[in-house]
């Protein structure tokens, strides 16, 4: 989107006048960050949480639900739900309850509780994949599982798509230069190895890449969300994705879906929903109701390959698992999740709330006559300065505006309302009432009114 120098100075004083607002009215949580930087890196518990647009952070009193209160009393309509932790609502009260009554009995054994089979048949049952293992991450599941397809192919390398979020698995970070090269992502700290050497980077919806790139037969497996999610939304083109498996099957390679952002697309993920049959799948974030808790599913035929080869392998760690992995409180955090939050009704009520927000927009945009778009997929959308879906990373990067998004994103805090702070996706949950659907779409539009000098 270009810019010219007159909007980027107005876009400025705007931002300015929404700091100021958000320093006079929030107190609190300004005294609270001042004091947190004695002790704590940006005085924040994760350095990413810096990437709000508040020029403090905003300090949390409780959740509940698609509601969020902060310390200095201000009620918000939560959009960003935990960045899709809490995809289902916050503190769901059925895994509040279990996570109350777990902790009287134990928190971590490394030992299986006798909820276990129970857990098992309910993944399968919403995954299609009958074989599980449990993770506290996405992140771990995504390395762990790019550990097995290695292993059992005995094939070094990965492949991965411009743009892709797989968590800090290193093999991941990596960007794709203009002549088409795989380079390690140069943002990263403390970085070593090339990441090159073991992952190859193509662009997301062309087939032919993906083809050429499993031609030589070293590829071990494609690893991909349905859909990108971190570069700005990008969904697939109609074919893309049953052209990747077809070609995954022909050359020997593993396919793994990552669906921990896109499980908002409806039961068991987008692959389910597009009859994808993957040779792994992880999710994450949302399937213990937020709780540090994730899992990583594979077929019959995957999980004999994967007993074989530890068989084989000399004795030591295999540099899979941790020891929390499959502690008892994430256990019952999940079978909670499993079996009264994520249901086909939960997920019917987040479609129907998620097409009633997308209309909203889109006639709030219309209405101002502007070239942008609102690209959904279920639950998860992302409002997009573009005039149509974008369809590889490079063209969702060209539709960002950095002043823009930065001053949309406080301008709504300020008038309780929080979106993503990483781009515009907003999230809806099953806990996401109309009200705040609509009003949502009323605060866009005054904005836009407001910005129409600038």
């Amino acid at each position: 989107m270009k810019t010219s120098t007159e909007t980027l100075q107005a876009l400025q004083t705007l931002h300015a006048a929404e700091v100021r607002r958000y320093l006079d009215t929030h107190p609190r949580s300004v005294a609270l960050a001042d004091e947190a930087t004695r002790h704590w890196l940006y005085g924040l518990p994760m350095h990413w949480m810096r990437d709000w647009p508040a020029p403090r952070p905003l300090f949390v009193a409780e959740a509940h639900g698609a509601r969020l209160r902060c310390v200095d009393g201000h009620a918000y309509d939560d959009f960003c739900l935990g960045d899709t932790g809490a995809m289902f609502g916050h503190s769901p009260a059925p895994v509040a309850q279990a996570l109350a009554l777990q902790a009287g009995r134990g928190l971590t054994a490394m030992l299986p509780p006798e909820t276990l089979p129970d857990i098992g048949r309910r993944l399968a049952a919403l995954f299609g994949l009958p074989r599980w293992q449990v993770t506290l991450s996405a992140t771990d599941a995504n390395r762990f599982v790019l550990r097995w397809a290695r292993a059992i192919t005995a094939r070094p390398k990965l492949l991965v798509f411009e743009g892709c979020y797989h968590g800090t698995v290193d093999d991941t970070l990596v960007d794709r230069a203009d002549d088409g090269r795989t380079l390690t992502r140069a943002s990263l700290l403390g970085q070593v190895q090339d990441l090159a050497v073991g992952t190859v980077v193509v662009p997301f919806n062309d087939a032919a890449a993906v083809e050429a790139a499993l031609a030589g037969g070293d590829v071990a497996a494609v690893l991909t969300e349905p859909a990108l999610t971190n570069c700005g939304l990008v969904p697939p083109l109609p074919g893309f994705l049953e052209a990747v498996q077809a070609a995954c099957r022909r050359h020997g390679t593993l396919l793994v879906l990552d669906e921990t952002h896109t499980l908002s697309s409806g039961p068991g993920g987008l692959g389910r929903q597009l009859g994808l049959q993957p040779d792994f799948l992880v999710a994450g974030k949302a399937v213990a109701g937020g709780m540090p808790c994730a899992v990583y599913g594979f077929t019959d035929a995957v999980a004999e390959r994967m007993a074989r080869t530890k068989e084989a392998a000399p004795e030591g760690h295999s540099g899979i698992g941790t020891t929390l992995s499959g502690g008892l409180l994430g256990l019952a955090a999940l079978q909670a999740c499993l079996a009264e939050v994520m249901t086909p009704a939960a997920w019917a009520r987040m479609e129907a709330g998620a097409a009633r927000l997308q209309a909203a927009l889109e006639r709030v945009i219309a209405a101002h006559a502007l070239p942008w778009s609102v690209t959904r997929l279920g639950a998860r959308m992302e409002l997009q300065f573009c005039a149509r879906a974008p369809r590889d990373a490079r063209e969702a990067a060209a539709a960002m505006h950095a002043p823009l998004e930065r001053l949309l994103h406080l301008w709504l805090l300020n008038r309780g309302v929080l979106l993503t702070p990483f781009h515009d996706m907003l999230l809806v949950s099953p806990e996401t009432a109309d009200a705040a659907i609509d009003r949502v779409a009323a605060l866009l539009d005054g904005f836009l009114a407001g910005l129409a000098p600038a």
